[in-house]
């Protein structure tokens, strides 16, 4: 049985940063048995991030969408896991205003950090909280989960504006903030699902010290440095836009090519 003290041990353990920033993807059923359950995870996270900030995703796509096109800031629920649905509820919590990837945050200017997303059409805009966490150099902890559910590999295929990732029209989405206005928001949506084949990067993250692994719990621990995830992806869609379009592994040329060692790395 995992307890308060223990997580927060494993957690010191990987030296996160206890003043930037951090986004969690995670699966409670991962972490395991835990005294006090996921309130007792959210306290470790939270304690740990007292004076930074802890950013969880709140999405709501796989049920907000044209047929439903009503989403609400205090009543919708997040389909993305225990954690994050708890998380949203708690006092001192500001959850962004994007129809179909809100995102939750607690902690140093987390209201600015999540203010005005419902200003864009498409999911992870660059100018949108997504991009804030390149521009805050965050931390992506994968607790429990694997490169397949980080959402910020999403943002960076539509900075670069890859073909076939947007739906091209927009659906009459509307979002009640908290206040009680009606926000309209039309949006265009993910196609496809090439989030099932991002973890056939993570070779090459490994190999560029981008991704590291570590323990909470009994779940696997992948912390992934948003910065050099950016560039280096960057680089590899540029050259291969359709890199994630199938299951196929990295070919040798591409290892060799994007490997640490290779002038054409960066």
């Amino acid at each position: 049985m995992h307890t308060y003290q223990t997580l927060t041990q494993q957690m010191n353990d990987l030296a996160i940063d206890r003043a930037g920033t951090l986004l969690v993807h995670s699966s409670m059923k991962a972490i395991g048995p835990t005294e006090g359950g996921a309130d007792t995870v959210l306290d470790v996270l939270q304690n740990h991030m007292r004076e930074g900030l802890l950013v969880l995703p709140t999405h709501t796509w796989s049920y907000v969408n044209a047929k439903q096109p009503r989403f609400s800031v205090l009543e919708s629920a997040s389909c993305v896991g225990l954690l994050t649905e708890r998380f949203r509820l708690r006092p001192g919590v500001f959850r962004s205003l994007h129809p179909t990837h809100s995102v939750a945050a607690a902690g140093a200017d987390a209201e600015h950090f999540t203010a005005g997303d419902e200003r864009f059409d498409t999911p992870c805009a660059r100018e949108s909280a997504w991009g804030r966490l390149l521009d805050r150099q965050a931390v992506i902890m994968l607790l429990g989960v694997d490169l397949t559910s980080n959402t910020f590999i999403h943002g960076i295929e539509e900075w670069l504006d890859i073909p076939d990732r947007l739906t091209p029209t927009r659906e009459p989405l509307v979002t009640i903030a908290p206040d009680g206005r009606e926000i309209s928001v039309p949006s265009r949506r993910h196609v496809g699902s090439p989030s099932e084949n991002f973890d056939k990067i993570e070779p090459l993250l490994l190999a560029h010290g981008i991704m590291r692994f570590g323990q909470f719990g009994d779940a696997v621990v992948r912390l992934c440095d948003t910065v050099g995830l950016n560039r280096l992806l960057s680089e590899v869609l540029t050259a291969y836009p359709d890199l994630f379009d199938d299951d196929r592994p990295l070919t040798q040329s591409m290892t060799e090519r994007f490997s640490p060692n290779s002038e054409a790395a960066f």
